[in-house]
């Protein structure tokens, strides 16, 4: 009688699963699902490590990779090298770390045994008669393992993938791993946020979401200049007679803005693309148009933010929390900037003690409707002490005399539609980054070409991105009247000299570090940003709680 099969099973019309995957799902399942159903990479040092081990390995004739799929195994792989030993087909696979500890001798750790043995498999099925060994050489230690594909390794490979197909069949994210050791390695913990799901439970853990982005935000905002693409790099051609040519690597650029008449290349569009760098269109009067790239979305975590944002119970929630921390943003900034003069004083204690008043409000409304009524009171309130907060020998024409838009009809307003507008183009890009849909929100109603969810996270940032800075800016009198903005009897924009102003100011701004008041560790602006989308998510793949917990110190 034969013995029973210890090989995976293919499914018909079921694509294979990568050999590499098995190797993620051995070390955490979490990792092969953001991997291989949400299509979620991320290279940090280790990754690119590798790949350099690889391509010495390469250049010094050590490797001889070949690519092998099995319908009957259900797998495809490329094999980092395969010779001949004695009658016996090795295969090797390199790491670039440290073997694990054995009680007698070096030995392989799971996942990389794993992966070596899926390998194994494939070479057998490709070259039948002749015995298999698997060997995993580790550079670190300057260590080879050796190890037979005996019938405890075929049945763990049928295992893994007869567990990876599951897993890809589920549109429910596995929880974090117990092994906390693990995440603190993970290229994927930003994405991940495994110790942020862990502080829910009230437990102090480790960092491990990067405090910034070292790439920069090229802005493009003189009419007429053209953004190309030389090899990696970016080129910005300014009109005839305006400059040379500026250079831009393109590894170095996290977004390219277009402010106004701005063209941009296919090629460069392309390469933008193709390297997640996002794509963002400005009218030249500030709007926020829309933009590409950044990011991809995958189906499953959009099919959660719908399933998810379609109960009504989930979106009052978030609402009640989005408008009550907006709330307690406008009331901090008030408090923080008190002057000494009596009638100052007294705007802005009852306008403190009015925001005071509808903030316990927020926790018990019933509707949206309701919250929409108290935001609006709140920035009543809110906007009616703003001027109070302006310093005696600011320019007249600069004062802030009340909320104006569409278009902006004083100087105080042009710059603060022009900053909104590129806070909106901040979570957008962030938004789009995690993979969520913009055109569903919890909060805002859909209106025009913006998305509800943009306009939703919008709400948390206007404050400390935009307000506080313009506020702190006129009074250091930092604007000039006349040369920063376009006067006309209808309205008021920021000329070439104001848009340059305001958007080094934005940019400042972003890269500014505070602590979080949760969390309990520091970073930018901008992850902040990215970070608030990322706890967003978390309230339906994840543990919910941490979404708009963020204050103003």
């Amino acid at each position: 009688m034969n013995a029973p099969s210890t090989s995976p099973k293919s499914v018909v019309g079921e694509p294979s699963i990568r050999t590499h995957a098995l190797h993620a799902l051995a070390y955490c399942e979490r990792l092969f699902y953001l991997e291989e159903v949400e299509e979620l990479r991320m290279a940090d040092a280790a990754v690119f490590a590798g790949r350099r081990l690889h391509v010495q390995l390469q250049e010094e004739g050590e490797r001889v990779e070949l690519e092998l799929a099995s319908e009957a195994l259900g797998l495809h792989g490329r094999v980092d090298a395969v010779r001949t030993r004695e009658g016996t087909l090795v295969v090797y696979e390199h790491k670039r770390g440290r073997h694990a500890p054995g009680q007698d001798a070096p030995e392989a750790w799971p996942s990389d045994r794993l992966q070596a043995g899926a390998y194994a498999l494939l070479v057998e099925e490709r070259f039948p008669g002749a015995p298999v060994e698997c060997r995993v050489r580790y550079h670190q230690t300057d260590t080879t393992v050796r190890f037979p594909l005996d019938t405890a390794l075929r049945g763990a490979v049928a295992a893994a993938v007869a567990r990876a197909r599951l897993l890809r069949a589920s549109r429910e994210r596995p929880p974090v791993t117990q092994e906390e050791r693990k995440c603190a390695k993970c290229s994927l913990a930003p994405v991940c946020l495994p110790e942020e799901e862990r502080q829910v439970a009230g437990e102090a853990r480790p960092r491990l979401f990067p405090e910034d982005d070292v790439r920069q935000v090229l802005h493009v905002a003189t009419p007429g200049t053209r953004v190309g693409r030389a090899a990696e790099e970016l080129v910005v051609t300014p009109p005839e007679g305006e400059g040379a040519p500026s250079r831009q690597p393109g590894r170095m650029v996290s977004a390219l803005i277009a402010h106004g008449a701005v063209q941009v290349s296919a090629q460069a569009l392309a390469y933008c693309v193709e390297n997640d760098i996002g794509v963002h269109w400005f009218t030249s009067g500030g709007r926020y148009l829309g933009g590409l790239g950044g990011g991809g979305g995958n189906v499953h975590r959009r099919l959660r933010q719908f399933e998810a944002l379609r109960q009504q119970d989930v979106c009052l929630g978030l609402a009640r929390r989005l408008v009550a921390a907006k709330l307690d943003g406008q009331l901090r900034f008030l408090l923080r900037s008190s002057r000494g003069e009596s009638e100052s004083r007294q705007v802005l204690a009852s306008a403190v003690r009015d925001l005071r008043a509808l903030l316990p409000k927020c926790e018990e409304a019933p509707s949206l409707d309701v919250l929409l009524g108290l935001e609006g009171a709140g920035a009543a309130r809110y906007f009616g002490a703003l001027p109070y907060l302006q310093g005696d020998d600011v320019d007249t024409r600069l004062r802030f005399e009340g909320r104006n838009r569409r278009p902006p009809r004083d100087r105080f307003n042009a710059v603060l539609g022009f900053l909104y507008g590129l806070v909106h183009r901040e979570v957008e890009a962030a938004i789009r980054a995690v993979g969520l849909d913009v055109a569903f929100g919890f909060y805002h109603q859909p209106r025009g070409t913006a998305g509800p969810l943009g306009l939703d996270v919008m709400e948390l940032f206007r404050v400390p991105l935009a307000d506080m800075p313009l506020v702190a800016s006129v009074n250091r009198r930092a604007w000039d009247a006349d040369a920063d903005f376009e006067v006309t009897s209808e309205h008021v924009w920021l000329s070439k000299a104001g848009r340059a102003k305001a958007i080094e100011l934005y940019e400042r701004r972003k890269r500014e570090t505070w602590k979080h008041n949760v969390l309990g560790y520091s970073l930018s602006y901008a992850r902040l940003v990215e970070l608030e989308v990322r706890l967003l998510e978390k309230e339906w793949t994840g543990k919910p709680g941490l979404f708009a917990t963020f204050r103003l110190r």
